[in-house]
């Protein structure tokens, strides 16, 4: 389709949800504006770098989209006592895209935001370009291309709408802005505030995740409240860490399974934002706090569903699916992009996910999709039971397969 078409129908799929901050930022967030991880802050800090994606409006409105960051808000509130500030500008927003190629390439193009919130904002780097002089755009470059190479040459998927999506990228947004997120247009990162984080084009696997939530805009529109919120934002992770794997060559049982490794400075008592493989454990810091996500349903919590208490505890009850994930993953072996991975795409883009799905829908789901992709492996179908069973998520009885 047409790069002015294509853009038109992002805006409007933004108009008809009104989000707060980038609806998908890594950290907890929970509100937002459209300039940030809408962690409810008025400064799109969506919770913190921990992917929140704090959205306003009613439970079917707060579908994956246009505002959250990676870190959630309450995270970030810990670091940023003061108010936050306005929330950014949009200039329309029009991306380049090569529409005389019929070979699936992808089309980056990153921007420089001069710590303002105006976006995009000054244009620095199109697809085919050589390196420019600032670190954080090459890293935004790259990130970008890495993502969208994994999702072609694992999944077949060309870029994150399935039809050629271009990706535009903004870095130095705002001043020490500590986050990212993907706002239904493009990604935005934050330089982070040099104390607690570093900047955020720093780890693949946090530019993978905010990507991620836009397949997931495109594909099963995951509500983001409660626990399909909280699927939302494990999916995310799941992709990130899958970008991460892939491009250094990982099997399963090699990967660190960490998200936002790095991203912390070496004054955090921390090695990660979350960890999929022992949620909980990533960090334990006397500012920041303790890595609040459960590892199985005995920890589960059931949290208002509102702003402050993200959305229903979507960053934090991620971790039980994310665990269920890395179980899965290990459990069947190899490649994770090769094994637990196509499945959990095939429920994502199978059309009939519901919206407002939660753990045990989604856990049923899995199952009957690794069924299908390995009728004739049922120790991979074992795996993917047992890591549900393991996070204690109950799931209906094994179905029975045509032979």
């Amino acid at each position: 389709m047409a790069g002015d078409q294509t853009l038109r129908a992002r805006r409007e799929a933004r108009a008809a949800r009104t989000r707060g901050g980038d609806g998908h930022g890594t950290g907890g967030g929970t509100g937002g504006t459209r300039d940030g991880p809408g962690g409810g802050t008025g400064d799109g800090r969506d919770g913190g770098a921990l992917d929140g994606r704090g959205e306003h409006g009613t439970p079917a409105d707060q579908t994956e989209g246009p505002a959250t960051g990676l870190v959630p808000d309450e995270l970030r509130r810990r670091t940023r006592p003061h108010s936050p500030p306005a929330p950014p500008h949009r200039i329309p927003l029009v991306a380049d895209r090569d529409t005389g190629s019929q070979a699936a390439e992808p089309q980056r193009t990153v921007h420089d935001a001069e710590h303002g919130r105006t976006l995009p904002g000054r244009r620095l780097r199109g697809e085919g370009e050589p390196a420019a002089a600032d670190e954080s755009v090459n890293e935004a470059y790259d990130g970008l291309g890495g993502t969208w190479r994994m999702l072609l040459d694992a999944f077949g998927r060309n870029s994150l709408d399935g039809v050629g999506l271009p990706l535009v990228g903004s870095v130095h947004y705002a001043e020490e802005f500590d986050n990212a997120y993907w706002d239904g247009e493009q990604m935005v990162f934050g330089d982070g505030d040099g104390e607690y984080f570093n900047s955020f084009t720093d780890c693949l696997d946090v530019i993978g995740h905010e990507l991620a939530h836009g397949v997931t805009q495109f594909t099963a529109g995951l509500v983001y409240l409660a626990q399909a919120g909280a699927l939302n934002e494990s999916i995310s992770d799941v992709f990130g860490s899958l970008v991460k794997q892939w491009s250094r060559g990982e099997s399963a049982e090699q990967a660190d399974w960490l998200i936002g490794a790095g991203l912390f400075t070496g004054r955090v008592h921390g090695q990660a934002l979350r960890s999929m493989k022992a949620p909980g454990t990533a960090y334990d810091d006397p500012v920041l706090g303790k890595d609040p996500q459960p590892s199985d349903m005995d920890g589960y919590q059931d949290l208002p569903h509102d702003d402050r208490n993200d959305n229903g505890g979507v960053h934090i009850n991620s971790g039980i699916p994310n665990r269920a994930f890395y179980l899965a993953a290990t459990g069947i072996g190899g490649t994770a992009w090769e094994g637990a991975g196509l499945v959990w795409y095939d429920v994502l883009t199978g059309g009939t996910l519901a919206k407002d799905a939660d753990f045990a829908t989604f856990a049923a789901a899995t199952i009957a999709a690794a069924e299908r992709r390995f009728v004739n492996d049922e120790a991979k179908v074992e795996a993917v039971r047992a890591a549900w069973a393991e996070v204690k998520v109950p799931v209906a009885a094994p179905s029975l397969r045509s032979r």
